[in-house]
Formats: structure tokens, sequence, C-alpha cells
């Protein structure tokens, strides 16, 4: 049987686009992106912070010591406006062991001018963002008030309270309303989508070892082996109690984790989800140093079964494109896999098995969660197509640590969720023309659907990534790199890496990109590397100066 009369929200695709609402406003907004080059320009980048640093507009958010380079540590700074935050204002500095500065990336904004009093209380925010989502917030989903430059940057400032609400028609809803007025400014959809041991059988009849916990009589899925907590939850296809779940209306406790009686398990969404989230800890973990989501060990939960696959007939088309064709990263560890299709459905002529039996989409998704708390790319135009980007990067560096390289199922290669949507997955890392995705900054995707081409757009830097790996020529302009080869592509994973968790901001564009990824494979490899030529040559491949 195939779908009909549905709009489709394929894997990690979101078709609600950013509403702006308009204002005139009097102030003109300064845009600065920060990519100093030569030593003078970083002192005077450093003298520049010192003094943000001691008026108050610029706060410290974070400082971490770096896992790959001895004596490197990364600060992140946060830009205020009269004590309140600038929405997608930040800097991620590098400094040495002497203290010295070694780069700078980011995005500032001067000749802010907004009344930072609020007429709206918090409260009264909280329920018109509650009106806006048509779905309650639970206590600690308290909105925030933020400075937002508006879009673009120089047409001025608005003072906003900020929340996301998971609405039960709309998805993952970030709302921007006027702190004065309470009036809409801005909307965005933020879906970002795609130690008793047992054994279990996968989504694709494969058996793995999964890190399970007795709870007398049964087995649970909490990993005990590795740090953080791992749970995977069984929703047994209430969506209801999913939705609520996803608010802050209720807690998921022992009881919703899933469960088997002889710890063989046979649910094999659950069995991927759970196994395949420790095996992305692992990764990162061997490939980087890195302590999980936010390097410090949080909590990671999967959930599986959202919905009933039986139920699809019923389903609305918000719902399908959710919950059966999708998986998701909601923010705090969070992540929902889809129910995929039954028997006899397709979807674009392609097959959807449980989304969790594709090692690359957890990986992708789990991968959200780093972004979240490094560089939290924006989740709209060039910042949001970086950012799918780097989930589809790790999620295929991650496949080719665990699986052999080769084509079918469970093996390692350059496409994205093809072992789940059969055949041929969803994207291609190689070829993205060959999709319909943009292989070329040149061709990138200019409007406003998909948070601003959030997924089209990726395949420009996926493209990079690949030819960085691999070399070869461009898929259709045949512009050469000589890439670090298959057997070194652990170099260019770890230079990504450094790029977008330690030196990439929130408002990161593909040209800042670009140079954090050089500063990257220098501070990794040394200034002229093999890796710093290959990246700059597959940059250059796709039009990213």
């Amino acid at each position: 049987m195939r779908l009909t009369g549905f709009r489709l929200f394929v894997f990690f695709t979101l078709a609600c686009s950013t509403l702006v609402i308009s204002a005139a406003v009097p102030a003109l907004a300064q845009e600065t992106r920060v990519t100093p080059r030569g030593l003078g320009a970083l002192r005077a980048w450093d003298r520049r912070m010192a003094a943000d640093i001691r008026s108050g507009d610029l706060r410290r958010r974070s400082v971490r010591e770096d896992t790959l380079v001895a004596g490197r540590t990364h600060e992140r700074f946060d830009q205020y406006f009269q004590g309140v935050r600038v929405y997608g204002a930040d800097l991620a500095r590098q400094r040495n062991a002497l203290g010295q500065t070694l780069s700078v990336f980011g995005t500032l904004y001067d000749q802010i001018a907004v009344d930072t009093s609020p007429a709206l209380s918090q409260a009264d925010a909280k329920r018109r963002i509650e009106a806006l989502g048509g779905a309650a917030l639970g206590e600690s989903r308290q909105p925030e008030l933020l400075v937002l430059p508006r879009d673009p940057p120089a047409t001025g400032f608005a003072l906003v309270w900020h929340q996301r609400v998971m609405s039960p028609t709309a998805g993952l809803m970030a709302y921007f309303i006027d702190a004065d007025t309470g009036a809409l400014v801005k909307a965005r959809n933020e879906m970002k989508t795609q130690s008793a041991v047992g054994r279990g059988t996968g989504v694709l009849g494969d058996e793995k070892k999964m890190s399970v916990a007795p709870n007398s009589p049964r087995f649970i899925t909490r990993d005990e082996l590795r740090p953080p907590d791992i749970l995977t939850f069984d929703m047994k296809g209430n969506i209801n109690r999913t939705l609520s779940f996803l608010n802050g209306q209720l807690s998921l406790g022992t009881a919703d984790l899933a469960s088997d009686d002889d710890n063989v398990w046979t649910d094999g969404a659950a069995v991927d989800a759970h196994a395949y989230a420790g095996f992305t800890y692992d990764y990162y973990f061997k490939r980087f140093g890195r302590r999980g989501l936010n390097d410090n060990n949080i909590r990671i939960l999967s959930l599986v079964h959202p919905v009933r696959r039986d139920d699809i007939r019923t389903a609305s088309p918000f719902l399908i494109g959710l919950f059966y064709l999708n998986a998701a990263y909601f923010g705090d560890g969070v992540m929902v896999y889809g129910e995929g299709l039954p028997a006899g459905f397709t979807a674009g002529g392609q097959y959807w098995d449980y989304v969790a039996g594709a090692l690359d989409i957890v990986a992708h998704e789990l991968t959200h969660g780093v972004t979240e708390y490094t560089s939290d790319l924006i989740y709209q135009n060039e910042s949001g197509a970086l950012n799918e980007a780097f989930s589809d990067m790790m999620g295929a560096a991650a496949e080719f640590f665990f699986q052999e390289r080769g084509t079918g199922n469970l093996r390692g290669d350059w496409l994205v969720g093809e072992d789940v949507i059969r055949p041929g997955g969803l994207r291609s890392m190689a070829n993205p023309a060959s999709y319909g995705d943009p292989d070329h900054y040149s061709v990138r995707f200019t409007g406003t659907g998909d948070n601003g081409g959030v997924h089209t757009n990726s395949g420009i830097a996926n493209l990079a990534f690949h030819l960085a790996v691999e070399g070869g020529a461009h898929p259709r302009t045949g512009a050469a790199v000589q890439g670090v080869g298959f057997a070194n592509r652990e170099q260019i994973e770890k230079t990504f890496y450094r790029a977008f968790t330690q030196l990439m901001t929130a408002s990161t564009n593909f040209s800042q990109a670009r140079a954090a990824t050089l500063q990257a494979a220098r501070d990794l490899h040394g200034a002229n590397s093999a890796v710093e030529r290959a990246i700059a040559q597959a940059w250059d491949a796709v039009g990213v100066f």
C-alpha cells in the first residue's frame, strides 16, 4: 500500500518555515563577524574582549581543557546588553598554556538600542507561549528574556521572551514574543531531525550485546557499563504520554523503560536505540576523549514506539512526518525514534523500517546534542545547515568506526539512513546533487523553507568533508581535491570535530566554518600540512571561501 495525500516530513526535514513578523524599529544593528587573521588582529580582539568583560558586555559561559592538544583551553563568551543576553551573539577563544590567544571566532552586535525593561512578566509570557504552542509547559520550562537581532540584523533589535514548546500540531517550536505586547516576533521549528549484559536482535536481524540492568523479575534498558545514564524508554504507542513528557508535564520512571523477561531481547527498535546510543558514546570518547553530549556525562534518553504502526491509517500528516518517518533530537539529551511504516506501505517509493535501526541516524541525533552543548549553531540558514552537516559527518564517522566499509545493510558508507530507509536512504555526502541537494555554494538554497535550507544546504559542507577524506573530483564540476585518504580519515574527523565544538559559535556561516576548520587543521597538524591543504581544496571545490 502506498501513502498518498500526505505532506510528508522526511527524516530530519521539517516543512515548517520560519515566521517573522516585521515591525518598524528606529535602531540599526551592526553585525560583526569575528574571524581575525594575523597576530595584530588577534591582539586587537584581546583588548576589546578584556574591555567588554570588565563592562559586563561579555560574560564567560564556559572554559574547557582541550582533549586533543595539550596545554590548550577553549573559552565561550556570551554578549549581554544591559544585563540581558543577546541571542546568537557569542565568541569562542582558544588560548595556550601561557594564556596567549591563538584564535577567536564568533558574532557580536554593536549599536544596540532597545529598552530592556519588559512590560510583560515571565509568567504572562509563559502563558502566551503555551497558547501559541497549544500545549502546557512544566515548571522547569520558564521563558528567557533576550535581546533578539532582527532578521536581517540591520533592521534593529527586539526585547523578547523565548521558550520552546512541543506542539501537538507543529513540532518543537521556538517562540520569540515581544516582551512588552506579547505579539509574536519570530517562530521557528527547531526539531533536529533524524551492568548485566543482554543479547538482542536488532531491526535488521543482527545480534548485538546490550548493557542493561536487572530489575527483578525482569531486565531493563539502563546502561550500567558507561558513565552517564543511558536509558531507553518504550512509549508503547502512547502519543499523548510522549507529548506530555516532551513538554515537561510528566516524568518517566523505571516502569517506562523497555524491559525483557529473560535478557534475550527481541524488540529491534529498543535493542538498536539502546545499543547504538552506547556505541556513539564510545565513538566520541575513543576518538576525541569526549565524555558524552556535554563532556560531563549528561544523561542520554532514547524514546522508541512513540506511536503504533497500525494507527498510521488515521494519523495526521504531521504525526506521520514526526513520529513515523523521522528521528528527532529534542534537547537536553532526549531523542525520539520514528516507528517506520507497516508492511506494504511506502513513502516516495521507499520502505521505512524502525528508524533506530540505523547507527548513522542515532549518531546523527546524538551529535545534535554535542552541538547543543558546544557551538549551539542556530537552527536556521547557514548556521543551521552546518548544524545538520556536522551531524551527518559524525554519523558517517561513527558508522565507519564500527562497521566494515562497503555496500548493503550494516556497512559503512557515505549515504545517510540507508539501512532503514530502503532503497537508497535520504542523502548522499559523496554526491548531494544525486538526491536533489546543492553541491556548491553558488547553487545553495536561498528561500525560507526548511528553516532556510538547513537540510538541503548541509550537502555543501558534507561534500567538503567527504572530499577532504577521500579526495578525487567534485562529482559535477570536476574540481580536483587531494584528500588525506580513507585510511587517514581520523585526521579529518578530529579537525572538523575541533572546529565545530571548540571554535565555531552560534551564528557561524559557511565562510567562518572554512576559517575555523583551517585553524583547527593548523592547531592539530601544523601550518601547510597535508590536512590543511586537503580541507582548503575541499572548501574551494564546493565554492566556500
